[in-house]
């Protein structure tokens, strides 16, 4: 077997060293010979740097390293084009002082190299000289690769010099259209498309192919490359885990895959995948490289759970540019790679989206950090305390389940303690917070094990809380909350609303779990019954 590309960025690397490749060529030569300026959004580590590197091998021809792939035979390798390839990850950019210092020195050193020497002071003006005079000295025209172009705005946001970041940024990316005449290619990638920076506005030739369905594939793996290209590590890791490869194979695409950016083309998370097939176990490998401390904290303080429990419904405005003075949840959330496009329809003519979490990796990790940051209850232990009290539901354990869920709940802010107004009014709104605020630490606890949970479903006789469905186990679930009833006359109303209305009977194809969650001021209980 060929040894997995762990942590690979290199194109040269990999493919000197025999490493596993997922021939992308195809798509690079369509885009290469289709396009100028081109701009592509992904989230981090999904293989960007990867694809900058191909084509940076590919316009310098070196051809040795293309063998075998698509391209091969269809490229001028006679042709040798001038490269500037930067990578803002590896440019000092704390303020402007900073990068235009940092800038400045790498662009000067590139020079050096090419035996070219530059006269202009500042930086932007430094790569217009540079692109122009290579140019001249090699008489092809220039290859501009920037990878990580939206780096210095993601680290300065927020911070007092992020203004006088964009502003230099404005002036650095105007130079590509005054050097058009020079340029051969130009390809740019980042995480987000940020608005408020002159490269959208200011190129008008820029193609962006983050939605486009030409090019759904071009980082990520699909699920025919994944079966074709790793299939002797999927028979490894189904004898080293005792399961079938059919088996196998489910879970994996449970776990992994989901990513899509036109809606119908899937592809698996590099960073996830190869690790899996490296450690032969699950778990969230992308996620835990880059945990959202201020995406969890923006979700709970703006109320906006749901973001990420439900699908949410998108036009083509949400995805034109990322605003770092009014962030939009919904273009963050998307572009940071924790909702992706579930589906796409055509509405009068215009796009519609549906957006989704990917896959399990990142639905169980961000419902671990939710659940979390709601309960105050800590992170290292969620997991584990989520697998017991889901053991005890099956069990019919309502004792154990109760005492857990006290456990967890014991640290939960004030905000949800029982409403203390003498106004009735104000009290049941009181009431009515708590409820909801409760409704939503419940969805996450349920999410995050694994549970396609439908909230709020709908059915001919009223509407249900919850329905939970895992391995041939419906669970339905009714939740309560008063600040002043009784314990046990809220958990029997929960009961005998599910059994009235009939909630079970869609799922009496399988086993039918009953449960009533009740809160009473900062009491809690539970009532686990069977449909026999």
């Amino acid at each position: 077997m060929k040894e997995l590309p762990i942590g690979i960025q290199s194109f040269e690397d990999l493919r000197s060293n025999d490493y596993l490749y997922i021939d992308k060529t195809e798509d690079i030569y369509r885009l290469v010979t289709s396009s100028k300026v081109v701009f592509l959004s992904r989230p981090r580590r999904f293989g960007k740097s990867l694809l900058v590197s191909t084509l940076e091998e590919l316009y310098t021809s070196n051809q040795s390293l293309f063998e075998g792939l698509y391209i091969y035979d269809k490229w001028d390798w006679t042709q040798h084009y001038p490269i500037i390839r930067i990578d803002w990850t590896s440019i000092e950019h704390g303020s402007r002082e900073e990068m235009e210092r940092s800038m400045s020195t790498f662009l000067k050193r590139q020079a050096k190299l090419e035996k070219i020497k530059l006269v202009s002071e500042y930086a932007s003006d430094c790569f217009a000289e540079l692109i122009e005079l290579l140019h001249r000295k090699k008489g092809n025209k220039v290859v501009v690769l920037i990878d990580e172009y939206d780096s210095p705005i993601l680290d300065t946001m927020g911070k007092p010099d992020a203004e006088a970041v964009r502003e230099f940024l404005q002036n650095f990316y105007k130079r590509l259209k005054a050097t058009d005449n020079h340029l051969k290619f130009v390809f740019m990638t980042g995480i987000t498309k940020v608005a408020k920076v002159s490269i959208f506005s200011a190129l008008n030739s820029l193609k962006d192919i983050t939605l486009n369905d030409k090019y759904a594939s071009i980082c990520g793996y699909t699920q025919e490359e994944l079966e074709r290209n790793f299939s002797e590590y999927i028979d490894e890791t189904a004898v080293h885990v005792k399961m079938t490869r059919e088996d196998l194979l489910a879970k994996i695409r449970k776990w992994y895959d989901g990513y899509t950016w036109d809606g119908k083309t899937s592809v698996y998370n590099p960073f996830s995948t190869l690790p899996f097939f490296d450690n032969k176990e699950f778990s969230d490998y992308w996620f835990a490289t880059g945990t959202p401390t201020f995406l969890i904290n923006r979700l709970k303080k703006h109320g906006l759970a749901k973001t990420v429990l439900e699908p949410v419904i998108a036009d083509s405005s949400a995805f034109d540019s990322y605003d770092p003075d009014a962030l939009d949840d919904v273009p963050l959330l998307f572009q940071a790679g924790y909702l992706t496009v579930k589906n796409k329809e055509m509405i009068d003519g215009e796009p519609e989206y549906t957006l989704g979490v990917p896959n399990q990796e990142v639905r169980v990790s961000l419902m671990e950090h939710l659940l979390s940051a709601y309960t105050n209850y800590p992170l290292s232990k969620m997991s584990a305390l989520g697998r017991q009290m889901l053991k005890q539901i099956l069990a019919f354990d309502a004792k154990g389940f109760t005492n857990n869920m006290r456990i967890m709940l014991a640290d939960v802010p004030y905000t949800l303690k029982p409403s203390k107004a003498k106004n009735e009014a104000k009290a049941e709104a009181q009431n009515l917070a708590n409820e909801a605020l409760y409704h939503i630490i419940f969805q996450l606890w349920m999410t995050m094990l694994g549970f396609n949970i439908q909230s709020e479903r709908m059915t001919n006789r009223g509407r249900i809380d919850a329905v939970l469905q895992q391995d041939g186990v419906a669970i339905v679930a009714e939740l309560k909350y008063h600040a002043t009833t009784e314990l046990e006359t809220l958990l029997n109303q929960a009961i005998a609303q599910i059994r009235e209305k009939h909630y079970y009977e869609p799922f009496l194809d399988r086993k039918v779990i009953l449960l009533g969650i009740a809160f009473s001021g900062k009491e809690v209980g539970c009532r686990i019954e069977q449909i026999v």
